[in-house]
């Protein structure tokens, strides 16, 4: 059977019928999830939530401990992740309201564990192609279908927050070309292509930062305010993809760590290799 996690952020902090859903609580090597993960079915198909954020929204994106979240995942058994994300804009043909399906990331979070290899094994992960280009093509059909506005790839920028953008810093933003703008999805992404998963993202655009002329700077207010609206398009986006989950992971993602552990397997610690079980242990196996 199919496994597939939904990542919710800002305003998707719940399943729609929790009442029906398992709930599971993982402490990994890493210290406990965001929140408890919910596991439902449909159409022959596990589906897994977890709240990035923490539902109540009680945790910061500095704060959130991305390698318990994704280890967890991987734990579980899962393929595919798909991060619903609330993002800002960098550029006037994405108005607040369009989903975007980035396929690439800059990443200027400074204050995050970013690695699961970062104690007694090490490994160089190839992030060439941050995303899963099969889910990221199932993703936009769904919103084709569902005739949503969408932009299917594009950068996303990835900043540490808790703050919004300075003028000057949304502004050097967009002269790298950059499309959207958010707080959460690095080290997210690097984390599961090392636990080689396939990561997609459905950034839903709020506003337009603060670089816009004609539009206040961004506030809570409007960014709750729109998300609102974002997150009801988005449950039907992924409930259609649900139904439309590739057979396969692409191929650059499901052996992303057969070239790029470095460390001798001879000389790794039965504590790291204990700790990596989920991740490396069908490298050990081989």
């Amino acid at each position: 059977m199919k496994k597939i996690a939904i990542i919710g952020g800002s305003g998707l902090y719940d399943i729609e019928d929790p009442s029906n859903a398992e709930e599971l609580n993982i402490v990994t090597p890493w210290g406990p999830t965001s929140d408890s993960i919910l596991k439902t079915e449909q159409d022959g198909i596990e589906v897994y939530f977890l709240s990035r954020h923490g539902r109540g929204h009680l945790i910061g994106p500095s704060q959130i401990n991305f390698r318990a979240n994704i280890y967890a995942l991987k734990f579980l058994g899962i393929d595919w992740i798909i991060s619903v994300s609330a993002v800002g804009s960098l550029k006037e043909d994405i108005p607040p309201g369009t989903i975007v399906i980035p396929d690439q990331f800059i990443d200027f979070t400074k204050n995050r564990f970013n690695t699961f290899f970062d104690e007694g094994i090490v490994a160089h992960v190839s992030m060439a192609k941050p995303v899963s280009e099969k889910l990221s093509l199932s993703m936009a059909n769904a919103c084709k279908k569902l005739d949503f506005p969408y932009k299917q790839g594009g950068t996303y920028v990835c900043i540490e927050g808790p703050h919004f953008s300075s003028l000057a810093e949304s502004n050097f933003y967009r002269s790298l070309g950059a499309d959207i703008i958010g707080m959460t999805n690095m080290p997210e992404a690097k984390l599961a292509r090392e636990a080689e998963m396939c990561y997609s993202t459905l950034a839903l655009s709020t506003d337009y930062d603060c670089w816009h002329e004609g539009h206040d700077s961004v506030t809570v207010d409007e960014v709750v305010s729109t998300m609102s609206k974002n997150v009801k398009n988005a449950r039907l986006v992924i409930s259609e993809v649900l139904a439309n989950i590739p057979d396969d992971k692409d191929e650059y993602i499901k052996n992303a760590l057969q070239s790029s552990i470095i460390s001798s397997i001879d000389s790794i610690t039965d504590e790291s290799k204990e700790k990596l079980s989920a991740i490396i242990r069908r490298y050990l196996l081989a």
